[in-house]
């Protein structure tokens, strides 16, 4: 590229970043994970995608890719995809998690080796291509969390991991062509280098030009005593406002950004308490205080004996949010994750709500 197109180029991602222009609402997108053990599926009138979580790949300790399956049973997916009946409109892709679950399967070079391996990177992407082609979805989200660290027991390689991962991207959208779904789950912030040398996370601007947008996870942030989902907190690991900021300020398009939304209460990352879904809070013991509310977070939160518990989102919540996410122009909002709602469907609801309102 030319040093006159480059500056052009930056000219026009620095425009659209200071002058954000609201997306229209017949085109933002409401995207539910629905997993393979949840307990109830998404409503195809509330969303307008569905990631189904998860498949998972299958890797040898050395490094050879013996191509993927489905988490949980095939009839479970099978009704999700069924769910395009009532929805003729309604997008579906296959998620891919870096953990394993089938009992058939290790641990083994995980995505690491697949991303590593040219010919297991065009492998990979032709067998997701099979398996779209044959069930008549929409396309692909990789949710492997991340490039460059071990969580989950999966491996990693922080050497090569970051620039491997966006190798695979591109294939990916060179064999899935043009007009199929590509996205990711993508964490909070850009690639981090490492102590020791390399990067951990996904290098953001190099893959953004092969997808058509990205599940920000902003939530997970924090856990007790600080807010997991704020939309503003400085006192957090981090908050929404400077998630968002960092993906534009790396030339991001809002338009490209989903705003993440969790369906529970997150209380701590380790231990035995910690989360409680939506759905369950309800039923919480007189011990427990609900739809506390802090005005600076923007935020819900849960008291056990008068010490903050943890925080989540509620209808209150997420209509503050989407407020914040159409004046930027997000292109919407994701959940992890359906079967964590109650059974009114209460914050299925106020998502849809919040995406498709008149701004």
């Amino acid at each position: 590229m030319s040093f006159l197109r480059r500056i052009i180029v930056s000219v026009v991602c620095l425009a659209a970043v200071m002058c954000p222009a609201q997306v229209p609402k017949a085109q933002r997108v409401c995207l539910a994970y629905c997993t393979w053990y949840g307990s109830q599926m998404p409503r195809p009138d509330l969303v307008t995608h569905i990631n189904y979580a998860f498949a998972e790949v299958y890797v040898t300790a050395d490094g050879v890719y013996n191509g993927f399956k489905l988490q949980g049973s095939e009839s479970r997916f099978a009704r999700v995809v069924a769910l395009k009946e009532q929805n003729p409109d309604l997008k579906i892709c296959i998620s891919f998690s870096h953990t394993v679950e089938n009992s058939d399967n290790r641990q083994g070079g995980g995505f690491s080796a697949i991303a590593a391996n040219a010919d297991s990177r065009r492998q990979f992407a032709l067998d997701c291509l099979a398996f779209v082609q044959k069930w008549g979805i929409d396309g692909v989200d990789l949710d492997w969390e991340f490039p460059g660290l071990s969580w989950s027991g999966a491996a990693s390689n922080p050497a090569i991991d970051t620039q491997n991962y966006t190798l695979l991207m591109k294939q990916l959208r060179a064999t899935l062509g043009p007009d199929r779904l590509l996205t990711f789950a993508g964490y909070v912030m850009d690639r981090q280098r490492t102590a020791q040398g390399g990067y951990r996370y996904i290098d953001i601007a190099a893959v953004m030009p092969y997808v058509d947008f990205v599940n920000i996870m902003t939530y997970d942030m924090d856990a007790a005593p600080h807010y997991q989902s704020a939309l503003v907190s400085p006192e957090s690991y981090y908050d929404c406002k400077r998630a968002v900021g960092t993906y534009a300020s790396l030339g991001v398009p809002y338009e490209k950004m989903l705003l993440g939304i969790p369906f529970y209460v997150r209380h701590s990352f380790d231990g035995q308490s910690t989360i409680i879904d939506y759905r369950r809070l309800s039923s919480l013991n007189s011990n427990f205080v609900v739809d506390n509310w802090n005005d600076a977070a923007s935020s819900p939160y849960v008291t056990y004996k008068g010490e903050f518990y943890g925080s989540y989102d509620n209808a209150r919540s997420i209509a503050v949010k989407g407020r914040w996410m159409a004046a930027l122009g997000l292109r919407g909002m994701l959940y992890w994750e359906a079967g964590e709602d109650d059974g009114d469907y209460t914050l299925s609801r106020a998502v849809w709500n919040a995406v498709k309102a008149d701004y």
